[in-house]
């Protein structure tokens, strides 16, 4: 999945946009959870956006490629790996978020700033405070209305990884990391969640896809009544 978009075939009522975001380590479900909330969407006869970071772009795909499957002399340092997620973002915010919102669409994106600040941040050792400063510059004043965190202990992730590992040729080099990395990466989100509880709320993973869409359904239809009472206007661009 890059960018797929779905536009009603009656138009209707412009209403603002929405940015919704799925956050998670390896595992937690955040694709199947996305799709089936966009499915959800577009029976209610909302236009949809689904894209993912990095990637969602043609930059942004063959950044995803140098940055996820890049191993021996080709495999970036986690200095270069923490600036191709901000560039990806940058094209990304620019060329699909930002006027698909200003259009009024429902936005849903598989991973935006918080997984950098999680895996290049707590994971890979990298600097906080800089990695803030590169978001601002990469995404402006974009963010999520709305960040679903898919959390579920390091060991059931590490397992549907490899389950999901078995179907495919080669694993991508976040997947492949140690057991200690992925705990340093959980331990960000949670983090970062208690950071900002008004945007980012928790859904237990390790449940069935069913009951997880249900919790996250619970999340998101209160932020469409929202948006349907509200007169539709534009966001402010990035800076």
């Amino acid at each position: 999945m890059t960018t797929k978009t779905h536009r009603p075939t009656e138009a209707a009522t412009p209403s603002p946009g929405l940015f919704i975001s799925f956050e998670g380590q390896e595992g937690a479900g955040k694709s199947t959870q996305m799709e089936r909330l966009a499915r959800r969407l577009i029976e209610r006869g909302h236009s949809v956006l689904q894209t993912r970071e990095p990637g969602g772009t043609e930059l942004g795909e063959e950044l995803r490629r140098l940055v996820k499957h890049g191993h021996g002399e080709a495999a970036v340092c986690p200095e270069a790996e923490l600036l191709l997620m901000a560039a990806s973002r940058a094209q990304l915010t620019r060329q699909r978020i930002q006027p698909s919102l200003a259009a009024g669409q429902l936005v849903l994106c598989d991973r935006f700033f918080d997984s950098t600040t999680a895996y290049q941040g707590y994971g890979r050792g990298l600097d906080l405070d800089f990695i803030e400063s590169l978001h601002r510059f990469s995404a402006g004043l974009l963010e999520p209305d709305l960040t679903v965190l898919l959390d579920l202990p390091v060991r059931v992730g590490e397992e549907r990884s490899r389950q999901r590992g078995l179907a495919l040729p080669v694993r991508d080099r976040f997947e492949s990391e140690e057991r200690a990395f992925h705990k340093r990466v959980r331990d960000g989100f949670l983090q970062i969640a208690a950071r900002h509880p008004e945007r980012i709320r928790i859904v237990e993973a390790d449940r069935s896809p069913a009951a997880v869409e249900q919790s996250v359904w619970s999340l998101v239809e209160p932020l469409l009544a929202d948006r349907s009472a509200r007169p539709s206007q534009s966001r402010r661009s990035p800076e």
